[in-house]
Formats: structure tokens, sequence, C-alpha cells
């Protein structure tokens, strides 16, 4: 479970940031410390779960700091293997692997005197760790295969889904570099926790949604709104939005009513329950063995990874299904970005699911 950091500087009062919605007093809170580090040169941890915007909050410090004329520069590390991570970030030189046919910039240079974005510092590997580390602290780092020393002017932003201090426990972080990232750290809150801006976003969604598609879906019902409000929203804003625009694009008329909302939102139940690790497993197991989806074991010490491995592969072979095999439509809905999804699906051997 993700724990909140301390929020120093915290202020109640603080206005909202242009292209960010929510009033409540959890984004207030946001928006105080966006303000306040946006002007430093620090480096900054954005914590949340999946899907609660920490990429716009890294665009609204960048923009709202003395580097806004600078590039910013998104890397998503948790999509690319360790070697096309190395390159992606540091660039390399002819020759250097397999491939590299010329030499590359990598995304350090390409955002010198501006910001960069590492979004799920979380997945990289303790090899990469140590080159990021370095740039921390000296501002400098060498392409693959190369030797010459290239120094750039580039601040830092990262983002995780997890807590960091518990991958630092496991040994799988290291310490160091989360005492570098974490010089500033900014707690995302989920949406649950922020149920009070859940119209304001709704609304939001609609007009958006309503231009895209050239609807004039305009209100919503007070049925349907309170499902919205009552709801957990594991993919957090992200599936917000995704409901959203479901309804508009299924809307028969300007308003959307409870029918129009996904069944878990209308007190149904999903296909499959997970527990936690404290739940029934063995229960679990017996469901799952009768509906085909696991084997018995009497003594399987990796009963639970195998159960949440077979249970993440059939939804996502669900959700495959469910969108005609479009992979980013699967994605969003999922509350995942497409690469993740890449990943999950080489994982799980469905690589030849569906289509970009």
């Amino acid at each position: 479970m993700l724990r909140k950091p301390s929020q120093p500087g915290d202020d109640p009062s603080a206005p909202p940031i242009a292209g960010l919605i929510g009033s409540g007093t959890a984004m207030q809170a946001v928006y105080a410390m966006t303000r306040r580090v946006a002007a430093s040169n620090a480096s900054v941890l954005l914590v949340g779960e999946t899907g609660t915007g920490k990429e716009l909050i890294a665009k609204a410090i960048h923009e709202l700091s003395p580097r806004s004329t600078g590039p910013f520069v998104r890397v998503n590390c948790g999509a690319l293997s360790e070697s096309l991570l190395e390159s992606e970030l540091f660039g390399h030189v002819r020759g250097s692997f397999t491939g590299a046919v010329a030499n590359r910039a990598g995304r350090f240079e390409a955002a010198h005197t501006g910001t960069i974005f590492l979004d799920e510092i979380n997945s990289t590997t303790p090899k990469l760790q140590v080159k990021l580390l370095r740039v921390l602290q000296e501002r400098e780092f060498e392409r693959v295969g190369d030797t010459e020393t290239i120094s750039v002017d580039t601040r830092v932003i990262a983002a995780s889904n997890r807590e960091l201090l518990d991958e630092v426990a496991k040994e799988t972080f290291r310490e160091d570099l989360y005492y570098r990232l974490n010089v500033v750290p900014i707690y995302l809150p989920p949406l649950r926790s922020r149920r009070e801006d859940i119209p304001l976003l709704v609304t939001h969604f609609l007009e958006h949604y309503n231009e895209q598609s050239d609807r004039f879906v305009t209100h919503i019902g007070k049925d349907a709104m309170e499902a919205l409000c009552a709801y957990h929203w594991p993919g957090n804003v992200r599936e917000l939005q995704n409901v959203v625009e479901r309804c508009v694009v299924l809307a028969e008329g300007d308003e959307i009513t409870l029918d129009l909302l996904p069944p878990t939102m209308r007190g149904g139940r999903p296909p499959v329950s997970l527990p936690g690790r404290g739940g029934d497993l063995d229960s679990l197991a017996r469901d799952l063995v009768e509906q085909g989806m696991a084997t018995s074991g009497p003594d399987d010490d990796n009963l639970f990874d195998r159960i949440v491995n077979r249970v993440e592969r059939e939804l996502i072979a669900q959700m495959l299904a469910a969108c005609n095999g479009v992979q980013l439509k699967a994605a969003a809905r999922l509350g995942i970005n497409r690469n993740t999804l890449r990943k999950k699906l080489l994982d799980h051997g469905l690589e030849d699911a569906g289509e970009l």
C-alpha cells in the first residue's frame, strides 16, 4: 500500500492549476506543493497509484518553472528492457550493439535546459540505477559504447506507483538513489479519497468527449452520479475518463443514465474477485479449479502467485476480446498504458493477441 509522504508547506487555499481538475482539500495540497517546488531546481518524486495524473503534475511543475521554455521529455521506464532503456536515456554510438548503425543522442541530452520525467522509475534495474545516480549527482554521463563524458543541465522528476521504501527494503531499488530522487515528494491521492471532485471531473470529460464525438450528452441522472461517486475507482481518474467516454458513445439521448454504466458500478460483480494475501486463497483456488483456470496441488507454495498470474492473463484476454483485439482500447479500459500492456502480453505468451 502506498503511504502518504509528508507535505511540508501545504496550503489548503491553493488555487487550481490550469489543466488540472479538482477543488477538494486533497488536490489543494497537491496544487500548493506543485507551485512551491516548481520555482526550485530540486528533484521531485511523484507517488501515486496508476491513473492518478502523475504526468499532468510533472508537466505542471515544468510549465510553472524557470525551465518552461526548455523541453519536457517523458520516458516510461517500465516499457523497455534494460539495454533499450539505457540507450534511450543516455544515447549510443555507432557499433556499440547490434542495430546501432549511427550515433544517437539520448533523452537526457534532449532534455538539456529543460525537464526529464522518468515514469515508473521503480521498474529500473540496479545496473541502470547506478547511471541514474551519477546523472543526479554529477550531471554527467557517457553514451552507450562511448568514453566521452557529456554534461547536461536537466531537472529530474520521477514517478512511482509503488512505495519506493518498500522496494529499498527488498533490495530492488538503491537507497542512495531513492534519497536523491526523494528531495521533494508529492503524493497524488487516489480518486476514492477525493470523491468531492468526481462531479467536476465528469463535467470536464463530458465536454471533452461531446466535442470530440460531435455529441450533445449534457446531463447525468442523479442515480448515475450517485453510483459514480460511490464506486471505488481502482483505475482512478483514467478509469473515470474511460467510463465517461463509454457513456457519451452509448447514450441515445442527452443524458447519462444508470444503465449506461458498467455492471460493477451498478451493484454487479466482476467475473473473478481476487482477495489480498490475507484472503481465503484455498476457497479461491477451488473456484478457479472448477472453472478450469488453475490446477490443484496440495503442497504448492506458489499457489497465490500462480493464481494471480492466471487471473491477470484471463482478464487481459477477456478485455482484448471485448475490445475486438484493439490493444490501445484494452489498455485504456484496464487503466494501464499500451506499453505496459504489451509487456504483460509478452509475459503471458499473448504477444500475438490483438492489434495496436
